[in-house]
């Protein structure tokens, strides 16, 4: 697919996977021996690296710690029938890399230094690689700013990154999930579209006051209204109505289009289930519930893959739903594992073999 890209290769002396158990291991807690590295200065892009996994120096003056210029991306690797590792659609996130690149005024990363980079690394880790079910090799390519002055304006060096890190399922139960009518998480025009560091951080606050409220995550809703539902937490949102899927669109640039949300919508329409993309009123989800029609509500994203939502609070009003009577949700998650895991063809080419 791309040319060999010619990376300086260093390997770790000794594996820290020695004694080391890959079984219900927690998310984001553990990363392998490796990671990949490429600096951006004088308007290009310079040799690329592996090397063992290490801390990075950074000066105070940092801009990304000063101004933000700092985006991500979320990717997943799993195990195949024949021994080998297969990542999935990685192309998507690095259009969605680069989509958020020049949304926050960054250089766009090539794609032989995207795709190939990650191939290489996780070719040299793959031992790495969970061959537990539920499990996968998270793989996170980031970039921020590295010019070393205090200014606000883009920065003209940056450093991008990809570290792995194996993980287990991201959310171990269903969750109950807060209808957020007050805080913000983007508005039309802002970046909720970007996978930038900043949207997450604004999050935070607002998640801490409903965990304070017993709450796992909050369901954000527009900013001019505090009506229309958008996404939660760290991923997209479908709803069951009367067999039907609604999932809010993407039109006002608030949602980020989720790889996994692209993949549930496909996967829903080769089942036979309707799919509508478009504004969702909470009143709408709420009179749906009390007439019975309201039948399952599950997230959709990287690290969590399909989560179950057990509850939704909307003002004074809590919404219950069986998460063991969730036939919609567990169809879709069994195709998709059973394509991301090697147990059934690839039809749609999401793939990529290491």
């Amino acid at each position: 697919m791309i040319a060999a890209l010619d990376v300086k290769v260093t390997l770790a002396e000794k594996s820290k996977l020695e004694g080391v158990s890959l079984e219900k291991i927690p998310f984001g807690r553990m990363f392998t021996d490796h990671m990949f590295i490429v600096q951006y200065e004088n308007g290009s892009w310079q040799q690329p690296e592996i090397k063992p996994y290490q801390s990075i120096t950074i000066d105070p003056s940092n801009a990304a710690l000063h101004y933000g210029q700092s985006i991500f991306e979320g990717i997943k690797a799993y195990p195949t029938p024949g021994g080998e590792v297969a990542i999935f659609r990685p192309m998507d996130n690095f259009h969605r890399f680069n989509i958020s690149a020049e949304r926050m005024q960054m250089p766009t990363v090539p794609e032989e230094i995207f795709i190939e980079g990650m191939r290489q690394l996780i070719e040299i880790d793959k031992a790495w690689v969970p061959q537990y079910p539920d499990h996968a090799l998270y793989i996170r390519p980031f970039m921020f700013a590295s010019d070393d002055a205090i200014g606000v304006r883009p920065s003209e060096k940056y450093t991008f990154i990809i570290i792995l890190s194996p993980t287990g399922p991201y959310f171990t139960a269903p969750m109950r999930i807060y209808v957020e009518e007050h805080f913000v998480r983007a508005v039309p025009g802002g970046v909720g579209y970007a996978k930038t560091a900043g949207n997450y951080a604004a999050s935070m606050y607002p998640t801490a006051k409903a965990r304070a409220k017993g709450y796992d995550q909050v369901l954000w809703t527009d900013a001019l209204e505090h009506r229309y539902v958008q996404e939660i937490g760290v991923m997209n949102v479908f709803f069951i109505v009367n067999g039907k899927a609604l999932t809010p669109s993407l039109e006002a640039g608030t949602i980020l289009a989720g790889v996994t949300r692209n993949s549930v919508i496909t996967v829903l329409k080769e089942m036979g289930v309707e799919v509508e993309e478009r504004p969702i009123a909470i009143e709408e989800l709420l009179e749906a519930y009390q007439a019975g029609q309201l039948t399952e509500v599950f997230g959709a994203g990287t690290a969590a893959t399909i989560s179950q939502i057990k509850e939704l609070r909307y003002k004074e009003t809590d919404m219950f739903f069986n998460p063991e009577d969730a036939p919609v949700a567990s169809a879709v998650l069994n195709k998709l594992n059973a394509i991301r895991y090697g147990h059934e063809a690839d039809t749609h080419g999401w793939m990529l073999g290491v």
